[in-house]
Formats: structure tokens, C-alpha cells, sequence
């Protein structure tokens, strides 16, 4: 079996909201030719998102609380400040500050227009040093992407 494409859909009682803020965040467009269901397509071209109709949707209660989370989506930047500042426009909400926006490594929490939370990281590995540590531990045929 190969896997063609990977999705993540998020479940929203607005479709409209929702996928716009993903299109925002990932620099691409929202195909949105169904009303129950929308298609984040990304800056290169590649659907990664999809978030589908949920009249009833109970945002999640991070990190406790009755609607416990089950699944986050952690992006990874190397300008926090930036990101940051363009997550509170985009109107996604803090969540978690990290400590320390200027330090070398770290991340925050947000939750998107729905409550979803999810995590913007920094100074994690460069994605050829996680290509390196992939092939040292797993052989050539690893890759990272």
C-alpha cells in the first residue's frame, strides 16, 4: 500500500471560519465547493487540511477539562515572534506562553477559531540534521520531510 496523501481534518461547527484560518496560516486556499466540507490547500499546491461539518462541535478543553483534546498539529518556525503575532491576527488564542520567545529552543500553545489546540515550536532540528539523525538510526532509506 502506498499512502498518497496525508490529511488531517478538523471537525468545526463553521467550515467557513475554520478553513479560512488554516488557509491564513499555511499561506494557501480553501476549496470549498461542498458546504459540509472544505480543503486547506498549502502554499505549495498540497491538501493538508480538511475540515468537515460538526454542528454539535464541543471545543476541546486544553489541558484539562471535560472535552479532552485528542489530536494537535505542532508547526515549526524560525521566527516565534512573528509567528506569534501572525497566530493572535490570524485569531487563533494563546493557550501556553512559552517562558521565553527569544530562547533557543521552544514552543507555545494556541487553539484555532474551533478550540482545537496546537502547538508553534522553534529551534528544533533543521531538517537536514533530522535527515542525518533518520539515516544514522534507520538507514538510507529514511527520510525526513
Amino acid at each position: 500500500m502506498e499512502i498518497v496523501r496525508r490529511v488531517v481534518v478538523f471537525d468545526a461547527a463553521d467550515v467557513n471560519v475554520e478553513s479560512a484560518f488554516w488557509a491564513s496560516v499555511l499561506n494557501g486556499n480553501v476549496v470549498d465547493d461542498d458546504e459540509d466540507f472544505h480543503c486547506v490547500i498549502d502554499a505549495t499546491g498540497a491538501w493538508c487540511i480538511g475540515v468537515q461539518s460538526a454542528p454539535h462541535h464541543v471545543s476541546p478543553q486544553w489541558p484539562d477539562g471535560v472535552q479532552q483534546q485528542q489530536v494537535h498539529l505542532d508547526l515549526h518556525v524560525d521566527d516565534p515572534q512573528s509567528a506569534h503575532q501572525e497566530m493572535l491576527r490570524l485569531g487563533a488564542r494563546l493557550l501556553q506562553p512559552a517562558v521565553d520567545l527569544d530562547a533557543e529552543e521552544g514552543h507555545q500553545v494556541y487553539a484555532d477559531p474551533a478550540g482545537h489546540p496546537f502547538c508553534v515550536g522553534w529551534g528544533h532540528p533543521s531538517p537536514s540534521a533530522l535527515a542525518n539523525f533518520l539515516a544514522a538510526r534507520f538507514g538510507n532509506e529514511a527520510t525526513a520531510s
